[in-house]
Parts: structure tokens; sequence; C-alpha cells
């Protein structure tokens, strides 16, 4: 990763041959780029190696006649784009394209095949059949499907738009307030270029980390977030496979494992009506007190190349976004990270319950999916990227075992029924001293609706009497009336 702020300045590796180097490549050195926008001959490089001499290398490879038509097409549909803060047609067409080279391990997509399909469907019954007696929260898997890897990418593309939309907004509107304010009113065709390229900038680095990431998750709530289609529990057969090749473990119980952690994320999101939006109002929360770094974004806008495209990419990767230090961005961070942790350690302490007796390799393989979510692993670094945020449950274990001790000390309901409403949830505190949670009084709503009914009831008897008591002092004086 480039020390220069976006990676604009400076190529991403600093030439072998010192400065002799930066003499070829036009850049760096103490008089800047000579040839800003990178158009016409080089200072001497070797021709066809790039850069100056070809302009269009970087993105689209050796210029081959052959891919001219789609070099321009893409470059065209970069500059010309007038949407959103984020270029989504792009971001799907590179998704689909990193998926389709493959991972790093060789790994190819593929279609899924009835085999396949029926396996997935079949585990995911018998996940919820399990769960059934580990849980209150009934079945929130209307159906069950497998996904390729490029299925997944289309299938979770809305959530992303919903997650990546605000924080690209925002800055998209820095970057055009980073021009000096007499120069805005006459910079219109600049502004919509910064626009573009602003969107586009987004676009390739955001499908390329849901390309990278399509090729390592296993179903649509790795996260800890409902990526998918409410009610829908997926897995990705080919990712299975790969995730469970080194761990020695039949493949059948790892995807059983895995289907039973996508069916316990269904039940929560299915069944606790607040919680979809709990999470992602705080993930949004937490974004709106994200600032832009406009001093690392002025000095990229200075150096904007518009022939390097690939080096926009790295702008979402050196340090723009930077939190609010202040106290509500503390308490939003602080809101996030309880609510993802509470979320995972409720399903990690479920699963286990229900595949301890089943699974013999239920141990080992919890401690690994453990280890793959506490490491924060494609999705940290994903949404790190995007957003300026970790999605790691931190406190993954600290909250297993309070849903454990949940259960011992409430049983199954007292423990489930904790997610009837987000102020009886356990707090970050809580997880400091899960015994003084698990063990202290319940607050009965019930009795508390008998209560505030009662209060109620009584008011309104309260004002009957009232009522009586003016119809009685009507009565008298009309009687006093008539004795006049």
């Amino acid at each position: 990763m480039s020390d220069t702020p976006f990676g604009f300045g400076l190529p991403p590796e600093e030439p072998e041959d010192g400065d002799d180097g930066k003499k070829k490549g036009g850049q760096g050195g103490e008089q800047g780029p000579a040839n800003p926008f990178g158009f016409g001959s080089g200072a001497g490089g070797p021709a066809g190696a790039g850069g100056a001499d070809n302009p269009f290398a970087a993105m689209f490879g050796s210029l081959n006649p052959n891919d001219l038509g789609a070099a321009f097409q893409q470059l065209g549909q970069m500059l010309s784009y007038e949407g959103g803060p984020v270029n989504w047609d792009m971001a799907k067409d590179i998704a689909r394209q990193t998926v389709a080279r493959g991972t790093a391990d060789g790994t190819k997509d593929e279609s899924v095949g009835p085999a396949d399909r029926a396996a997935v469907q079949e585990a995911v019954r018998l996940a919820d059949l399990w769960l059934d007696g580990v849980t209150s929260l009934p079945s929130g898997s209307g159906t069950a499907v497998a996904w390729s890897r490029a299925e997944w990418v289309e299938a979770t593309l809305p959530v992303w738009k919903d997650l990546v939309d605000p924080v690209a907004e925002r800055v998209g509107s820095a970057m055009g307030d980073v021009l000096p304010e007499e120069m805005q009113a006459m910079a219109g065709p600049l502004l919509g270029m910064m626009r573009s390229m602003g969107g586009a900038m987004f676009g390739t680095q955001i499908g390329q980390a849901l390309g990278v990431l399509a090729g390592e998750v296993v179903g649509s709530t790795d996260i800890g977030l409902p990526l998918g289609p409410a009610g829908k529990a997926a897995l990705l057969p080919v990712n299975i496979a790969a995730l469970g090749s080194g761990l020695g473990v039949p493949k059948d119980e790892v995807r059983l494992y895995l289907a039973l952690r996508e069916a316990a994320h269904q039940r929560l999101f299915s069944h606790v009506p607040w919680l979809r939006s709990h999470l992602f109002g705080a993930v949004e929360g937490y974004a709106r007190g994200i600032k832009v770094d406009t001093a690392k974004l002025e000095d990229a806008v200075g150096q904007l190349d518009p022939t390097h495209p690939e080096q926009l990419q790295e702008a979402l990767q050196q340090g723009m976004f930077q939190p609010e230090d202040t106290p509500e961005q503390k308490a939003a961070l602080a809101r996030l990270e309880t609510a993802l942790a509470l979320v995972e350690g409720w399903v990690d302490a479920v699963v286990h319950a229900a595949a301890k007796p089943h699974l013999p390799s239920a141990d080992a393989l919890r401690e690994t999916l453990r280890r793959r979510r506490a490491s924060g692993g494609p999705a940290e670094q994903t949404f790190a990227t995007l957003i300026g945020l970790e999605l790691r449950p931190r406190r993954l274990r600290d909250a297993s075992r309070l849903w454990a001790s949940l259960t011992d000390a409430r049983g199954v309901d007292g423990r489930d029924g904790l997610w009837e409403h987000p102020d009886m949830l356990p707090t970050a505190e809580d997880l400091d001293d899960p015994d003084g949670f698990v063990h202290r009084e319940q607050l009965d709503f019930s009795e508390l609706d008998k209560m505030l009914g009662e209060a109620a009831g009584g008011e309104e008897r309260a004002e009957g009497s009232d009522d009586r008591d003016d119809r009685e002092d009507r009565k008298d004086d009309e009687r006093g009336d008539g004795e006049k």
C-alpha cells in the first residue's frame, strides 16, 4: 500500500533503479509530474511499457487491437456516469469479473448443480429440526437456496447499496468542496468529471472488494448482517468445499454446521422484527460520524490522472476516513460492536447446543468459525475499505458465555425472551459482568403493563366520579332555584 495519499502521485512501488527510474516514469522527483494526465510520450520510457506511453495500459493491460473497443467503452462508461455517488453498474461488472478470475488458491466459480442444491436444502431442513430443540424462536427459513459466487454478488448488491451510498455521498460532496469557492461556480464541467470519477472510484473499489468477498463467504449472514432476501437461507457449496478442505472433517458435517449457523441467523432476523433496522441503524449512525480527510482528498484531486483509474481504487485505502472523536461517535461504535457481539454470541451458543449431540466435530468447527469471525477476514477488510468500519464482533466469546449462562439460569424461553425489545438486551457493561446480568432480578413487563392498565382504569374511574359529582351539583343547584 502506497504511503502517498490515495496513490495518485507515485507508482505503487518505487522503481528499483532509484532516481533514474523516477525520471523514466515521468513522475516523482523534485519537479513533480511533468505530464500530469499521462497523454503523449513519456520522458524516455520504453515504448509500450505502460504509463504515459500507453495511457490505458494500467486499466486494460496491453492494448491488443481486439480489446480497443472494450477499452474505450469502459473509459466512456466511467466518464459519462451521471448517477448516484457510486457507479453500481461498474461495481457489479467488476465484481463479476473478479469472481470469474477465481480465488488466489485457483478455485473457480461454478454453477450449482442439482445434487448440491438438494444437499443444501436437506442440510437446512435438518438444521432447523435440531434448532427447534434449543431455541424458542421458530424457523425463519422459508426457502433454502444454493448460490454460486456470482449469484451471491447479484443477491446481496441491494443491501450493499444501502450500506455504502451514505458514505459515498459525503465523499462526493467533499470532492467538490476541495475547490476554492470562487472556482466552484465556474467549474461545472470539472465538477461533473470529478463526480463521475468519484462514482467510478467507489464502483471499482466496491466491485473488487465484493468479488474477493464472494470467493470466501459461505452464506448470506457471514458478517452478522442479513445481506440476502428475508427468509431465504443461502449457502455457497463451492466455498464450503474450500473451507472444509483443510479441516480433516467430513464434508457433510461442515455443510450441516454452516447450515445451522445460517438457519440460526435467519430465525433471529425473521422473528425479532426490530433487529434488522437496529443493526443497519447502528452502522448508519456510526457512518454519519465519519469525516473525510479533505487535505488528502485535495492533494489527490490536484494530482488526478484520469488515465490511471486503477490508482483511484487506492483512494479508499489511504486513511481517507477518520471517525469523529466525539461522545456520540464513540457511543455509536459501542452500540454497533455490542449488537454484533450479541447476535454472533447467540448464534454461537445456540448452534453449539444444537450440534454438540449430533456432530463429532462440533467443537473443532466451532473454534474454526470463532477464529475466522474474530480475526475479521474478508468481511472486516471489506467494510474497513468501503465505509471505514470494522465489523468485527470483538466480544464474541464474552457474549457466547453470557447467552449460555442465561440458558442455564432462565431456560431457553427466558433467554430468547430478551429479544422482545432492544432495551432488554445486555449492554457492553453486562458483557463485563455477565454473572451480574444473569442473576439480576428480571423486569416483569407483564406486571408493568398491568400496573399501567390499573392506573389508566383508575384515572377513568376518577374522571367518572368527577362527572357524577358535577351532575349532582347541577341537580342541587336546580332544586335550589326551584324552591326559590
